[in-house]
Parts: C-alpha cells; sequence; structure tokens
C-alpha cells in the first residue's frame, strides 16, 4: 500500500502543475489522468500524475489535442515516470506531427506575407485572389490559410 504522502490532493497538484481544479477534472473525465478516492470520495492522485499533466500541457502546446496526448499516454505508464525508451518511441510519433505544425505555420506566414502585399488584408473579399467568394465553394473558413490553393490574380487593367 502507498503512503498518504504518495498521493496528492486535487488542490495539490492544481498548485504544483499550474492548472485549476476544474482542468484536472476535466483530463480526468477524459481518461488522462486518474485518481483513487478517499472513503469520504476525495480524489488523490499518484504524484507520477504530475509528468502527465506536464506531458499533456507540453502537448498543448506545441498544438496537439487532447486526443493525440491520450493516444500517447496509452503508451505511456499511469504509475511512474517512463523511461528513456517509452518516451523515445512516444517523441518520434510527435516529431512527425510537429513537422506538420510547422509546415502549416510556414504555409500561414507565407498567405499572410501576400495578403498583406495586396492591401486588402481580406481574404473574403480580396479581388486578387477570392473575387467573388469563390473560395467558399472548397469549404468553410479561411481555405487559403487553411493550405487550399488560390487562382492567379486576374490581371486588371
Amino acid at each position: 500500500m502507498t503512503s498518504s504522502t504518495d498521493r496528492l490532493t486535487i488542490g495539490e497538484l492544481a498548485a504544483r502543475s499550474g492548472l485549476a481544479t476544474s482542468a484536472l477534472r476535466y483530463y480526468e473525465e477524459l481518461g488522462l489522468i486518474h485518481s483513487e478516492r478517499t472513503a469520504g470520495r476525495q480524489r488523490r492522485y499518484p504524484r507520477a500524475t504530475l509528468r502527465r499533466v506536464a506531458f499533456i500541457r507540453a502537448a498543448q502546446h506545441v498544438g496537439l489535442t487532447l486526443d493525440e496526448a491520450a493516444t500517447a499516454l496509452a503508451r505511456l505508464p499511469a504509475d511512474r515516470a517512463p523511461t528513456a525508451t517509452q518516451w523515445n518511441a512516444v517523441a518520434r510519433t510527435w516529431t512527425h506531427r510537429i513537422d506538420q505544425r510547422i509546415a502549416d505555420l510556414e504555409r500561414l506566414k507565407q498567405k499572410l506575407t501576400g495578403c498583406i502585399g495586396c492591401g486588402c488584408l481580406s481574404l473574403r473579399k480580396c479581388a486578387l485572389y477570392n473575387p467573388s467568394d469563390t473560395a467558399s465553394t472548397h469549404g468553410p473558413g479561411a481555405r487559403y490559410l487553411l493550405g487550399d490553393t488560390p487562382p492567379p490574380p486576374e490581371n486588371t487593367p
């Protein structure tokens, strides 16, 4: 049996992790972290939960979703810190996703520069890249910022 010093209350976990207790409850609801209950039904978290929360926050910081974090966490031990081998296996899967995110940000950077260059700052009404809102036929959102290729600018006299 583990001692009570090996367990954290939700308030202690919140203070140590920098997250609100509501966020921790949400993570628990999603199955990202787990607690045990005392006889009085109070949550107690293993100390290893601090690492799991740090992992989730790191995942979000690099643009991964909570679902992606959950997939990665499923490959790591729930009750202790992962070994270097376990962590490296997860890190390799993140590398591809981070590279995708960098490519998305580079595309966004290029598109914003192009938009600023034309001067209108409106992808919805842009007479050069999106006349008559033709981008709307490709789906919702800022299509050209999301990766769709705009048609070449029309030559205007």
